[in-house]
């Protein structure tokens, strides 16, 4: 039970990193010691630094509520799956039957919610070490790059959901 509730703080964390991207600097350094217990010693801020880090924590923050909206209607549509989507259950997975698709929808729907949130927590732990690396004294330097790589891949994400939907 204590890891599911660590693990929640650092996907509560990965949410919350897109307000606090464009937060003051000392809220950045602040939330994550409250809410993690992940000191930030600041070291020479410059405006570039703080850019940057409010460019790419933000870019990983959209990501991060993209894939939460997805965890979202992943659920409804999995649990709700007679009201929104059985006009053709007979060739959907568990099918032919309502029955067996409902119940193979709502199985998926569930049970792909641990992975959810393990995502948002490595979402979480990717905002840390970028506020570590960005406006703090040490730090990981693979942050940034991983958050440059959020940002495109989370781009392609969107515009091919958009473009199934």
């Amino acid at each position: 039970m204590k890891s599911v509730r660590y693990l929640s703080r650092w996907a509560a964390y990965g949410l919350a990193a897109l307000p606090i991207s464009l937060a003051r600097v000392p809220v950045r350094l602040r939330v994550p010691r409250r809410l993690l217990g992940a000191r930030i010693t600041p070291r020479g801020l410059n405006w570039t630094r703080v850019r940057l880090h409010s460019t790419l924590g933000a870019a990983a923050g959209l990501v991060a509520w993209f894939a939460a909206l997805l965890a979202t209607v992943a659920l409804v549509r999995g649990v709700a799956y007679p009201l929104v989507a059985a006009h053709d259950h007979e060739n959907s997975w568990g099918g032919p039957t309502l029955g067996g698709a409902w119940a193979v929808h709502a199985a998926l729907g569930i049970g792909l919610l641990p992975l959810w949130g393990v995502l948002l927590a490595g979402l979480g732990a990717v905002q840390v070490g970028l506020a570590n690396r960005l406006l703090g004294r040490t730090g990981p330097w693979w942050p940034v790059p991983v958050s440059l790589a959020l940002a495109a891949g989370g781009v392609l994400l969107f515009v091919s959901w958009l473009h199934q939907i």
